[in-house]
């Protein structure tokens, strides 16, 4: 016998109104309640704007409820285009959210990107949630994770950032997307114009804002506590969770904050609003549009279509008077950021030697050459700090420089003006476990030596067998039961140590350097001597700024 649900509920002859009225009252009594309820009935629940249908998954002990393609804000479409998310409409009878929604608008850039969505559309304000099915009435932590891209590419559907091994351990799991780009960072006059707070730019930073309002208005109704939400996110997504905490309307909606690699503070600095507007007035001409409304009136795909072009300008966070009000270095500085916990790291291999020396062979001489260019009359203290009097030290130290420049000296950054000027504890970590080989390999390729940007993810979010490229190993699996072990441990408590981890200290001073953990084979404590170089760059990037 098929099931029946709510939203199959059609006007009844006369004869049937009892029995009609009777079934939709039972449906608006099974919405009422949460999601922990009944974990072998169906997956319903209430929020907000209406009834939610999702899927229960696993077996015993481990059965979970998915809820995918959920709705948080109105669709960001026509004259929504380019202005802040607005709320969802209510709905009625029940929503079905048995499969991921549609992906933002994107260009296939990243091969690595895996997704599940539901095709790309504008249409794309959705979050995901995992939750254990039987929480006892228990409030439960929660995890809001931002994927990395860039700021050009991601969807929270993507197998990497799948929610349910933490969900198995007792974390109520969220993924959310935001919009991309031209579409999510478009700054213009005429934006700012007819903006209250004469902002414009940063409406993929804003989505985040609001589906952490949605969040907090609605997560207990799937056992989750809103008052113990951890942010987190890698790359764009850890580069996000900095700005959330500087961001003075985000303040109140998260109590803890994970960052892998990334911040928005220099060299991926955030860019003054007259730049970011000159740069959207750059792109209105390439396109051929002289007018706002005829901007949004143009086709989604002729737009993303220009975002690809080779002279097409970059889209970016900005401070645009709304979502940031100054430079996130600055509110770092004078310590008025959000005083949450903090567990922050950057990856071993961020950068590869071959991006400096440009094609040629790593001596000495050529690495020498390379700094020279780069830093001019500073060469020879990039030198002392960056060594390279042989082959193999020619590339650890260029890889470590091509690493930090790219994005591991912003993470070292946030790491130390919150450990420096925030109220709570900060956990910093350097990943350095190296993928294996491929299971496939193409013809001469070979492993990375160390660990790539965005490597960590399986491990730390506990999907490594997700991912069917490489040939996982004992100690991977290893590696990603202490990493995931961590983070759970600090999305419950805001401190990563627990039972059968090794310990890991909170970041302080210590004969020189500072604590960090070392993740990876082993698992350890070091000591952090890379503050000299950090400062070099840091005075390099007051001269030269860059952004990202």
């Amino acid at each position: 016998m098929p099931s029946l649900t709510c939203h199959h509920l059609a006007p009844r002859p006369l004869l049937n109104r009892l029995l009609a009225t009777s079934i939709v009252l039972s449906c608006m009594i099974i919405g009422s309640v949460q999601a922990h309820a009944r974990p072998h009935g169906p997956a319903i629940v209430r929020v907000h704007a209406g009834l939610l249908q999702g899927r229960n998954i696993g077996a015993g002990a481990t059965r979970l409820r998915v809820f995918q393609g959920i709705p948080y804000a109105a669709p960001p479409v026509g004259n929504l285009r380019w202005r802040p998310p607005q709320p969802v409409a209510a709905w009625t009878g029940v929503r079905k959210t048995t499969h991921f929604g549609p992906r933002c608008m994107q260009p296939p850039i990243f091969s690595d990107m895996v997704f599940r969505s539901d095709g790309m559309s504008e249409d794309c304000l959705y979050l995901n949630v995992w939750t254990p099915a039987k929480t006892s009435g228990a409030r439960l932590p929660v995890l809001v994770y931002f994927y990395g891209g860039g700021f050009l590419a991601g969807d929270g559907s993507e197998n990497r950032y799948d929610g349910a091994s933490l969900a198995r351990k007792g974390i109520v799991t969220v993924t959310v997307n935001y919009r991309l780009n031209v579409f999510g960072f478009l700054a213009l006059p005429a934006l700012a114009n007819e903006s209250p707070q004469h902002a414009s730019g940063n409406y993929g930073l804003l989505d985040q804002q609001a589906a952490l309002r949605w969040v907090h208005a609605n997560i207990a109704r799937f056992g989750g506590d809103p008052e113990q939400v951890t942010i987190g996110g890698e790359s764009a997504g850890s580069i996000s969770v900095s700005a959330q905490m500087v961001a003075p309307a985000s303040r109140g909606l998260f109590a803890r904050a994970i960052g892998e690699s990334g911040a928005l503070i220099a060299p991926i600095a955030a860019v003054p609003l007259r730049q970011a507007e000159q740069e959207g007035k750059t792109f209105t001409r390439q396109v051929g549009a002289d007018s706002l409304g005829k901007l949004r009136a143009m086709p989604a795909r002729t737009l993303l279509a220009a975002v690809t072009a080779k002279d097409a300008p970059s889209f970016q966070p900005d401070i645009d008077g709304l979502f940031l009000t100054e430079q996130p270095l600055s509110t770092y500085q004078d310590g008025r950021q959000a005083h949450v916990p903090l567990l922050v790291g950057s990856n071993s291999q961020e950068g590869f030697y071959p991006s400096l020396l440009k094609g040629a062979t790593p001596t000495p001489a050529n690495y020498h050459e390379a700094l020279r260019k780069l830093f001019g009359d500073r060469a020879d203290r990039a030198l002392e700090l960056y060594p390279g009097h042989d082959e193999a030290q020619v590339k650890r130290s260029a890889t470590a420089l091509m690493g930090d420049m790219f994005i591991a000296h912003s993470t070292w950054r946030w790491m130390d003006l919150q450990h420096r000027t925030g109220k709570a504890p900060v956990y910093y970590y350097y990943f350095s476990k190296a993928r294996p080989a491929m299971r496939h390999p193409p013809p001469g390729h070979t492993p990375d030596p160390g660990a790539v940007h965005s490597g960590e993810i399986e491990y730390a979010l506990g999907n490594l067998s997700s991912n069917k490229v490489y040939a996982w190993t004992a100690h991977d699996y290893k590696v990603s039961r202490i990493m995931q072990g961590y983070f759970a441990r600090f999305i419950k408590t805001g401190n990563p140590n627990g039972p059968g981890l090794p310990t890991w200290p909170r970041v302080h001073a210590a004969q020189g350097g500072l604590l960090r953990q070392e993740i990876g084979v082993p698992t350890r404590t070091e000591i952090d001597h890379g503050a000299a170089r950090q400062h070099f760059l840091s005075r390099y990037y007051t001269t030269h700024p860059s952004h990202g």
